[in-house]
This record gives structure tokens, C-alpha cells and sequence, in this order.
């Protein structure tokens, strides 16, 4: 077996598109992705899960019906399952999300 790192970098030089996560790893019931964050996306929850962002770069801003949360570069969120959201990103930047199987998703790489 060869064992070999994901690089990030990497990553998120294969796509270009906008708010449409790549799969590039799966742990699990789990499934690691990498997402390119620009504009705003639409309001949402996840009746059965968690939200989780880990800002690679730039500056992910969530909207809540009672308040917002600025997530910076090297920060993490942890949206509560059931809890409608909206997200936006002023300037493009980069977030890793960690979403369950059962979300499905394009796969960029397997490492």
C-alpha cells in the first residue's frame, strides 16, 4: 500500500466552481471535503446533522435568523443540526466541510 498525504493546494486546483464541495477523503460514515466559497449561498439546515467549516483561506461569514458568525483562515464552526443558516464570502476562499455519507458528493481524488 502506498501512503501518501492530501494536499490542499492541490485540491482546490482541480475545480473552480462555487459553493459545490469535492469529495477527498472518506473516514467512516464520513466524507472529507473541499469547497472554493463566493457570493452568497442559499438559506438552509440539516434536519439530521451537524455543519462543520474549517476556513483554509479567506473569510466565511454565516448568517443566522438571530446573528451572523465571521469564520476567518486556520478558524472552525460547528453549525447545530436543525439550525437554518446562510452562508457568504465577500472575496474567494477555501473551506474544508465534513459532511455524512449520505450527502453524496463529487469525488476529486481518492489519496
Amino acid at each position: 500500500m502506498e501512503y501518501r498525504a492530501i494536499s490542499f493546494v492541490q485540491k482546490f486546483d482541480l475545480f473552480h466552481e462555487q459553493w459545490q464541495p469535492k469529495v477527498v477523503a472518506e473516514m467512516n460514515d464520513y466524507q472529507f471535503k473541499v469547497v472554493k466559497l463566493q457570493g452568497d449561498f442559499i438559506w438552509h439546515d440539516h434536519k439530521d446533522t451537524d455543519e462543520t467549516f474549517i476556513v483554509i483561506e479567506g473569510d466565511l461569514r454565516i448568517d443566522f435568523r438571530d446573528g451572523t458568525v465571521h469564520v476567518r483562515a486556520g478558524e472552525m464552526f460547528v453549525v447545530p443540526k436543525g439550525v437554518e443558516s446562510e452562508c457568504g464570502a465577500v472575496t474567494l476562499g477555501q473551506a474544508c466541510v465534513f459532511p455524512p455519507l449520505s450527502f453524496g458528493g463529487a469525488l476529486v481524488a481518492r489519496p
